[in-house]
């Protein structure tokens, strides 16, 4: 028989617990990144594939009401915080999760650029009703309500932003998101960019605007309304329209049709100007081509959240 080795004992005991501790950490350490993994998750499911056929057949209206009474049910008193898109004319709100609004663009990372094909957001120059659409967020939202010259309007015969779609067109809506993270980020694809291992609650801003694609080439350029600078160390897309009336700011999410059934857990400070940009078709087809934010195409259209208790109240 050996003789019983009571260092040994004491040493395996030891390694015993080392092993059992770096488990715990790593466990740890997986809860974590598998925390910041749904984040992330989360955030991509917002941009959802738009661009789909213009000929397509609208679902009826009881579809819609369908989508909105599960979206009540699936949120009501689950502690959700106030919704995007809505209605930037109605100030009306009661939804009583509050949370500080997110710092002005200049003090924060603009870490995406993207589009939804359709204003999201309802108000000012975009109140006319695209219609249902397919019910997934494709021919659905608000459009221009004004009218381009027929010269503006004729059609090009490259594709558009096709890459994932049918192409974008001379008279086409779209609402542009330019996303801002308090997370120390740079800008790059998905709204996965804007966070970071670092900041799991980043503050995000988004400043919403609405343009028009006209086949103009005096009119403005989409690259650089879209161009990426830094100034004072933080990436900024400067040339962020100013003149296109006051912008309506609200505390609400992220959007995309993914969330037409259930609610959105990002918090956003939102920035929607209420008048439209005309700019030029062919500008946005290049950028298409070429951009860090590896966009192609139009993302869909969440339905317009009208439910109070799912909106904030607007007070400017």
């Amino acid at each position: 028989m050996k003789a019983f080795n009571k260092n040994a004992t004491n040493k395996n005991a030891t390694n015993n617990n080392a092993t059992n501790n770096n488990a715990t950490n790593n466990n740890a350490t997986n809860k974590r990144s598998s925390a910041h993994t749904s984040v992330i998750a989360i955030a991509l499911s917002t941009l959802v594939l738009c661009a789909g056929t213009v000929s397509a057949k609208s679902v009826a209206d009881n579809v819609v009401s369908e989508q909105r009474a599960a979206l009540e049910k699936n949120t009501d008193g689950q502690g959700f915080g106030p919704q995007s898109p809505r209605d930037i004319g109605q100030n009306a709100g009661t939804n009583l999760r509050s949370f500080g609004t997110a710092p002005e663009r200049s003090d924060l990372n603009l870490c995406n650029i993207h589009f939804h094909k359709n204003a999201e957001h309802k108000g000012g120059d975009f109140t006319t009703h695209a219609g249902n659409g397919d019910g997934k967020g494709t021919n659905t939202g608000y459009v221009y309500n004004g009218k381009l010259s027929a010269a503006q309007m004729k059609p090009v015969s490259n594709q558009v932003c096709a890459a994932k779609g049918d192409a974008l067109q001379s008279g086409d809506t779209l609402e542009v998101h330019f996303v801002y993270s308090s997370a120390q980020v740079a800008p790059g694809p998905t709204l996965g960019a804007c966070l970071a291992e670092s900041t799991m609650n980043p503050g995000l801003r988004v400043e919403g605007q609405v343009i028009v694609l006209a086949n103009d080439t005096n009119a403005m350029d989409f690259s650089e309304l879209a161009e990426v600078t830094q100034v004072d160390g933080y990436y900024q897309a400067p040339n962020v329209p100013t003149n296109m009336g006051t912008p309506i700011q609200y505390l609400g999410s992220t959007t995309g049709p993914a969330f037409n059934e259930k609610a959105s857990p990002l918090k956003v400070s939102w920035s929607v100007r209420p008048q439209v940009a005309v700019v030029d078709i062919n500008s946005v087809s290049e950028w298409c081509d070429d951009n860090v934010f590896k966009e192609d195409h139009a993302h869909g259209v969440r339905n317009l959240v009208q439910n109070p208790k799912l909106l904030s109240p607007i007070t400017n």
